[in-house]
């Protein structure tokens, strides 16, 4: 996603873009209340000497392509007493926001003005606007690349997730849909401890899974997380060493 973001300045450089997203991975899975996010934008400019006015709107959209995707995902799995149609009608209507906020932020921008040309607070909005899609290819590949990686990602962690406890596949989609949500919301402690686990079980109580089953369920999902941050972590020490210092 961020090689489809960045193409001039990341080209060719994918070592040293794996290394940047494993090390934001660490900081935003081991520091509260979304502290690592600030990562982002100094590791941007560090490794690929990205300024912080284009760094940090496109973070912003990739949030809000992660929730938005969480979002359908949610819909689609969470069992509603009025049936499965409707959760997939939800869906459907959720489906377009990106596609209406990226042309809503094209017709902003052009009140606004270049940020060349406007001072104050619109020189900073318009900074903003600036860093985000500017084009359709742009937001097909940035949404295309947040749908495949989340699909991919929950998709693992639902499979491990029925190891630990015996429901159907779109349960166990369900609950690691709603752990991840609380690390992408603002509201996660230290490794997120507590939270994610409260996210996760959260999420397999409507598919009546015992409140204890669902806890050592979520407990070992979250070992399983926090493992992985940290070998990718300590992998990222040695990986795109050709990185700027």
């Amino acid at each position: 996603r961020l090689h489809a973001y960045f193409p001039g300045e990341m080209a060719g450089r994918w070592a040293c873009g794996l290394r940047l997203m494993l090390q934001h991975n660490l900081y935003n899975n081991l520091l509260p209340m979304r502290a690592g996010e600030l990562s982002f934008p100094l590791l941007m400019r560090r490794y690929f000497a990205i300024p912080l006015e284009r760094s940090l709107p496109a973070l912003l959209w990739f949030r809000v392509l992660d929730l938005h995707t969480l979002a359908v995902f949610v819909l689609v799995c969470l069992p509603l007493p009025w049936g499965a149609r409707t959760s997939w009608l939800l869906a459907a209507l959720v489906l377009p926001l990106p596609w209406l906020l990226y042309h809503s932020a094209r017709r902003l921008r052009g009140l606004v003005g270049d940020h060349d040309e406007t001072t104050g607070w619109r020189k900073g909005l318009a900074h903003l606007l600036a860093g985000l899609p500017q084009h359709p290819g742009r937001l097909a590949s940035s949404w295309l690349w947040t749908i495949t990686n989340w699909a991919v990602k929950l998709a693992v962690f639902a499979w491990i997730l029925q190891g630990f406890v015996a429901l159907p596949f779109d349960g166990a989609l369900l609950g690691a849909i709603s752990g991840d949500l609380t690390s992408v919301l603002p509201i996660n402690g230290i490794a997120g401890a507590g939270s994610y686990e409260a996210g996760v079980v959260a999420g397999l109580l409507p598919y009546g899974v015992p409140a204890r089953e669902a806890l050592a369920g979520a407990v070992n999902l979250h070992l399983f997380v926090l493992a992985s941050t940290l070998l990718g972590g300590l992998s990222s020490l040695f990986i795109g060493r050709g990185g700027r210092p």
